[in-house]
């Protein structure tokens, strides 16, 4: 089974990591793949670029194994859409289960994304619950309960559609956070990798 994270990663930090260890420890996944998002459709763009991002990624990973950063949607001009990115996946790894990897927030707003149904037939569905969240929108929780999967076998039974809520470790640590960190000139460090905090500073990301 290969997890997938998606995100712009503007910059990654120890939120991300911590969460998908977490999911991969409890579901028994094989690897997760962090995704850094080309052009996110609901949220503003980027400030670091696309390769800046990337690296910030491999350099974040590169000491936990079953980890991957995968650069398809960077190589893909345009909007990123999941779905896409989801039958790119299916295509190249076809005998795997995919597990889509999101908070709580993105799966309240998943049946407005872009072709829910077809992500739900392509793979299925790990909604990462901080301790202490539970709002969902009534069209998440109506879904949740059409698909609730709970032994993670399940997963393993059949390649996509079902929804598993997993707790995970409370960090709260946001992207936005350790950018307006670096802009008023105090440190980020602890909240993300000290080699993501290298690049940041040998570029001088972030200060403006």
């Amino acid at each position: 089974m290969i997890g997938i994270l998606g995100g712009t990663f503007d910059p990654i930090h120890n939120g991300h990591l911590r969460t998908a260890l977490d999911v991969m420890q409890a579901v028994g996944l094989k690897q997760v793949r962090f995704i850094p998002l080309h052009g996110p459709v609901h949220r503003d763009q980027p400030q670091a670029s696309t390769e800046l991002r990337l690296r910030m990624v491999e350099a974040a990973i590169t000491e936990q194994p079953g980890f991957v950063a995968d650069d398809r949607e960077l190589r893909r001009a345009g909007d990123s859409y999941t779905v896409d990115t989801l039958r790119d996946l299916h295509h190249d790894f076809p005998d795997q289960p995919l597990l889509l990897l999101m908070g709580m927030d993105a799966f309240s707003g998943f049946p407005d994304w872009h072709k829910p149904d077809e992500i739900l037939q392509l793979a299925h569905l790990v909604v990462m619950r901080r301790p202490g969240e539970s709002q969902l929108s009534e069209a998440a929780r109506g879904l949740l309960q059409r698909h609730e999967s709970q032994p993670e076998r399940q997963f393993n039974l059949i390649k996509a559609g079902g929804i598993r809520v997993q707790t995970v470790t409370q960090l709260d640590i946001s992207a936005s956070l350790i950018r307006n960190l670096i802009k008023q000139d105090e440190s980020p460090r602890y909240l993300l990798p000290e080699a993501v905090l290298q690049i940041i500073h040998a570029e001088g990301l972030y200060r403006d």
